[in-house]
């Protein structure tokens, strides 16, 4: 957090508003759930090697050379001691390790990573952690020891229960291999498993999609991910579709297609909490939730990011920060000064802070609350930054945005355009910011 956004806090504290004691009171509330962040994060945990690389991925994975498992592990221990201590913050809310396929790592990996993060900061009991799994047979094995080491939710990549999709995809998994991984998860961590689905591939039409996800609901734990397949430059499915070879279904259908997964996902009792995130009863995630809270959070691995101040160097902005992207680089740097942060920057300003606030935030169904909105934003309250800029006034009327006594959220069908509202929102703000 910014040293701005700190005095802003504290003079919102100190100073009655003209209208009363009420508003003074949501102030305090906001300055101390301020407070209580700066001393805690969320910590992720990239494990960047795969076995192959899936037709459709563009993300930071890397096909190994040779096993250098010890090697990562002592790093990925290291880099979490020395970014722990530079952070300064003293209680760790949830760990997520992903990838890459993480689930290629030997548990005693996932094990050393968690006791480093126990000596340096407090781990509550029950506190989620998370490991996103590849379910393959070599996956599916280790479920029993990754729980032992300190697991308590799983993140389970089925993407398709089409055999001929995962093939088209790349994936190394079959739907046998998918639905017993997820029967194992379930086993270990009832109510506590993940499942992410992808549509909008190939070939897909609105029907076949609305018969898998049937499918799929009627096997999977209490939390449910939908994906919209999209086409990454670089990629083998990219070069596909540009040849012609493959075609993509159009625009209007992909748009039923999720219109139709969130009816049938509310049929089944999963609510939607987020843009991409469905949910029975509590099983939400929490490790996600601090993202789109704008929380702190720690990135450690080879190409993570992070967001935090470096308090244990006497910075109090709040950084923006992305590790070295390339492994054997990565671990280089960790060898030789104990972390391999690549790039730094400091959200110096209250609108860069306030501009991933607001993008994030608007991802929920519940959208940004005034309080929440206070913590960073003590005197741009919601009503005055865009209760009266006119192109977001238009989305108000026509019902795609909601700004009231709660806060500012988008509707059920403003939820699907969000993408196509966030540049008329952050230009609003910026058009506050600058007065």
């Amino acid at each position: 957090m910014s040293v701005a956004i700190k005095r802003a806090l504290l003079r919102a504290v100190a100073v009655p508003f003209p209208s009363g004691g009420g508003r003074c009171c949501t102030a305090a509330v906001a300055q101390a759930e301020s407070v209580q962040l700066s001393k805690e994060a969320s910590l992720y945990v990239h494990w960047p090697y795969c076995l192959r690389r899936c037709s459709y991925c563009n993300f930071n994975k890397y096909i190994p050379k040779a096993d250098n498992g010890s090697v990562m592990a002592d790093c990925l221990q290291r880099e979490t001691e020395t970014l722990l201590r530079l952070s300064q913050v003293s209680r760790i809310t949830s760990v997520f390790f992903g990838g890459g396929t993480p689930s290629l790592a030997h548990p005693s990996t996932i094990a050393r990573v968690l006791e480093t993060i126990s000596r340096h900061a407090s781990l509550p009991e029950g506190a989620e952690v998370t490991i996103e799994v590849n379910p393959t047979p070599v996956g599916r094995s280790r479920l029993k020891e990754f729980h032992q080491a300190g697991v308590n939710r799983f993140s389970i990549g089925v993407q398709s229960l089409r055999d001929e999709d995962l093939k088209l995809l790349g994936r190394d998994h079959d739907s046998q291999h998918a639905l017993q991984t997820l029967a194992e998860a379930r086993r270990l961590c009832p109510g506590r498993v993940s499942v992410d689905v992808m549509f909008g591939r190939p070939r897909q039409t609105l029907g076949s999609w609305e018969r898998e996800l049937s499918e799929l609901l009627s096997v999977c734990d209490d939390h449910v991910s939908l994906y919209q397949l999209t086409v990454e430059r670089g990629t083998g499915l990219f070069k596909q579709v540009e040849l012609g070879q493959l075609t993509l279904p159009a625009e209007e259908v992909m748009a039923a297609m999720y219109h139709s997964a969130r009816t049938l996902l509310l049929r089944h009792d999963f609510h939607q909490y987020e843009v991409s995130n469905f949910a029975r009863g509590n099983a939400v995630s929490r490790h996600n939730l601090n993202y789109w809270k704008g929380r702190q959070y720690i990135g450690v691995g080879p190409g993570a990011h992070g967001r935090f101040a470096p308090l244990g160097e006497g910075g109090a902005v709040r950084e923006a920060r992305v590790q070295t992207l390339e492994p054997d680089f990565w671990i280089q740097e960790v060898q030789h000064r104990g972390h391999a942060t690549r790039k730094r920057i400091p959200l110096a300003t209250p609108l860069g802070l306030l501009e991933e606030v607001l993008a994030m935030g608007l991802r929920l169904t519940e959208g940004i609350t005034h309080q929440h909105w206070q913590v960073f934003s003590p005197e741009a309250e919601l009503y005055k930054v865009f209760g009266t800029f006119p192109d977001v006034e238009n989305l108000l009327l026509n019902g795609h945005l909601i700004l009231d006594d709660r806060g500012l959220r988008c509707s059920w069908d403003g939820l699907a355009l969000l993408d196509s509202m966030l540049p008329t929102l952050l230009l609003a703000l910026e058009s506050y910011m600058d007065r």
